[in-house]
Formats: structure tokens, sequence, C-alpha cells
């Protein structure tokens, strides 16, 4: 079963020695969104690409965690609110691993965007399998909020505090490597509004979170001063719910922060915003549009 359509001389492409790519979607996304990134690996970089199979339907299967005594109490498993998601990406894997090169050792790389990220990691440590060589992470959050802060609801009610507590931790190796990938969209606002909103600026690299990569400005903009707005304020307070903290830059969905995870090697774009939905490679990129893509795709094509 085709997860999405395969072009002439993919299988030839992998012939040649390059890693095939299993695409992850994030929360609220399907498989039709990222079309056009599975296209550009393919087409312009010669990456075989598999998007796991996911609509915007499928996610209310989620709700049924409602009836689940441990989502009141912030306790939430993966199982049995995610069983249909592992068994897409296991779909999406087994397709995978038809296109994986010999002399590849039958590899593949792992990109989850947003919750596919850590939906990537607990994949990998239940099925335990080896030859997932990359994972690469757009905008995910890695870590659970901190407990006890006013105003902060773990909005995964306790999955986020699983992956930590149950999945391996990052380790970056030759046998395996871990990428995250952070957006410098917009920096959030507290509601005191103490917080000089900037934007465009030339990102920084929090060496404390585990390696670092220094990047470059995608848009070339240079340091704007705003006065905070309600967009401002509204955003701060989603990343606040993430990282306890509203006055932080991010992707407008996901703070840099938490995007990035100790142990892997973990990058900063700048005006990279969190969605593939109305992007714009021009006014609005995101993680999959072309002038970004360029910037992480070298991790898919190294050894």
């Amino acid at each position: 079963m085709s997860l999405l359509p395969i072009p002439p001389g993919s299988l030839l492409t992998a012939a040649a020695g390059t890693r095939p790519a299993v695409i992850l979607p994030g929360l609220g996304n399907n498989t039709g969104d990222y079309q056009g990134l599975a296209m550009a690996l393919r087409e312009r970089y010669g990456i075989p690409s598999v998007v796991a199979r996911v609509s915007r339907f499928d996610w209310l299967r989620y709700a049924a965690g409602l009836l689940d005594a441990n989502f009141w109490k912030g306790t939430l498993g993966p199982r049995p609110v995610l069983d249909w998601y592992l068994e897409r990406v296991d779909e999406a894997v087994s397709e995978a691993n038809q296109l994986c090169p010999r002399d590849k050792g039958g590899s593949i790389s792992f990109i989850g965007h947003s919750a596919g990220g850590w939906l990537a990691r607990i994949y990998m440590e239940e099925f335990e399998l080896s030859h997932i060589s990359l994972l690469l992470t757009l905008g995910s959050p890695h870590m659970p909020p901190p407990a006890g802060l006013p105003g902060v609801i773990d909005q995964t009610r306790g999955l986020l505090d699983y992956v930590e507590k149950n999945c391996a931790p990052a380790v970056y190796t030759p046998q395996r490597k871990y990428v995250c990938i952070a957006g410098r969209y917009i920096q959030g606002a507290t509601l005191a509004g103490n917080s000089d909103v900037t934007s465009g600026m030339t990102p920084t690299i929090d060496k404390d979170q585990g390696m670092a990569e220094s990047v470059p400005n995608v848009n070339n903009n240079k340091s704007i001063s705003l006065t905070p707005t309600l967009r401002a304020y509204f955003i701060g307070q989603g990343y606040k719910q993430l990282c306890g903290q509203a006055d932080v830059w991010g992707d407008g969905v996901v703070p840099e922060m938490s995007a990035h995870l100790e142990g892997a090697l973990n990058m900063s774009l700048d005006g990279v915003c969190h969605s593939p939905i109305g992007s714009d490679d021009r006014m609005r990129p995101w993680y999959g549009s072309p002038s970004v893509l360029e910037k992480w795709v070298h991790h898919l094509l190294n050894p």
C-alpha cells in the first residue's frame, strides 16, 4: 500500500545509496500537508520519502483520552489513545524499508514535525528499531512544562512527561543522530507588557541544551523593535504552557527552548514559522519551505 506516490527514479536513487526518509505529521496535520516537502526531498535532493498516512479526522481519536482517568490526573500514556498513530508510523517504516539501499545497511531517517517528533521517540522505544539512523525534529516540543507554575497546564496531559521518563535520551552518535530544529518566527509577550518584542533577529543557539550549530539568517532581516501586540500576548500564553515562560522566542506555536533536546544537535532558524498550512516561502516560510529545507537537508544526506 503506497502512502504517497513514488515518482519514477526514486527506486534508482535509493539503490544509489541515499537513505529513505519517513515524515511523521504533527498534531492536527494530515499527509497532504507534507507533499511539498516529500516532493522536494525526492526531486531536488534524491531522497526517497514516505509520509505516514494521517487524516485530520484521525486526530479526533485523541479525544478517547477524555475517558481515561489519567487524562484528568495529567498522567496520560501513549496507549491506547495513540495506538492508531504508531500503527501508521509502522506502515510507513515498512514501505521505507523496501527503499533502503544495501550499502546503507537498511537504515532510514525519521523527520518528525511538531508532535511527530516526540511520537517518533515513543515509536523508536517501543519497536526497538536499530536501523533508524537519524531522528530529525522540526518544531517538536520535547520537554514537559515545569510543574507547579500558576497558569501552566500540560496540554499533552502527561504524554511529554511519559516521553521524558520512558524514552531513551538523545545521544548524538555516528550510529544514531539526533537533530532538533527550532524556529524563531515571533517573540511572545507577557500579559504584564514588559517584553521588548523583536522580529527578524539572527538566531542564538542555547549551548546548554546540547550540541549547537550556527545557522545563517534565513531572510537576512535586521532586528526591529516592536510594541507588543495582542498576537504576541496570545502566542506568549501558548509558549508559557510548554516552557513556563511567555516572553521567549519560538515558531508561533512551540518555543525555541522546548524544541531543543539535551544531547541532540540543536539548531535555530530565524524567520521560520511552525505550520505548513498557510506558509509562504517568501513571507512566512515553515520548516519544509525550500529556502529553509536547504539549511538542514544535509543531515539527511550525510552517511
